[in-house]
């Protein structure tokens, strides 16, 4: 019995591969096929075909194309309560531009009233934030009972009012008002 156990520690059956073809092997295949110059291109392509076409229908609109932030009843129904309203959010970005550029004009009294407007609008913006963040989450309380439903919805819909309406993405389906939004035919 002992002879058995000293054979089978003695050696691991095969000879000690190179470090030069040890490192080849590990660099050649992490995650490629397998194959030829052609397969790889080949799935790259499809790759590169998918992503747009995500792309695509997240654009449009399509539900089946959202990413786990924008998927569910609740996003959804907070896309629509953002869009269905104007906020001063809307208008932050291109007021933030303004300032910047009038900032850098050298006049004292143009450059006071810059920051007096700025600091107005910035105001604005918190409580414009406040009000609709606190409007979400009573409407969202009654429609959406559970809270673990809820999580970051609140946050997911004063962002979405911050972003310039033409840029948000997925796109509205309700314009201010409650209007329903005529679809973009290409």
């Amino acid at each position: 019995m002992n002879s058995d156990q000293n054979q089978s520690n003695s050696g691991k059956g095969r000879p000690t591969p190179k470090r030069k073809d040890v490192e080849n092997s590990r660099k050649q295949g992490f995650g490629l096929p397998r194959g030829s110059k052609e397969a790889r291109k080949a799935s790259k392509e499809r790759a590169r075909q998918a992503r747009v076409e995500a792309r695509a229908g997240l654009v449009a609109g399509d539900p089946r194309y959202f990413p786990a932030r924008d998927a569910g009843p609740v996003k959804a129904r907070v896309r629509d309560f953002i869009d269905a309203r104007r906020t001063i959010g809307e208008v932050f970005v291109i007021v933030a531009f303004l300032v910047l550029a009038l900032g850098l004009v050298n006049n004292a009294q143009l450059q006071s009233i810059v920051v007096f407007a700025w600091s107005a609008v910035l105001l604005l913006v918190i409580v414009d934030t406040t009000i609709v963040g606190f409007l979400l989450s009573r409407t969202l309380k009654k429609e959406f009972p559970t809270k673990a439903e809820r999580r970051g919805a609140i946050s997911y819909g004063v962002l979405r009012a911050l972003q310039i309406r033409k840029f948000r993405i997925p796109p509205p389906r309700i314009g201010p008002g409650g209007k329903p939004v005529k679809s973009k035919k290409k």
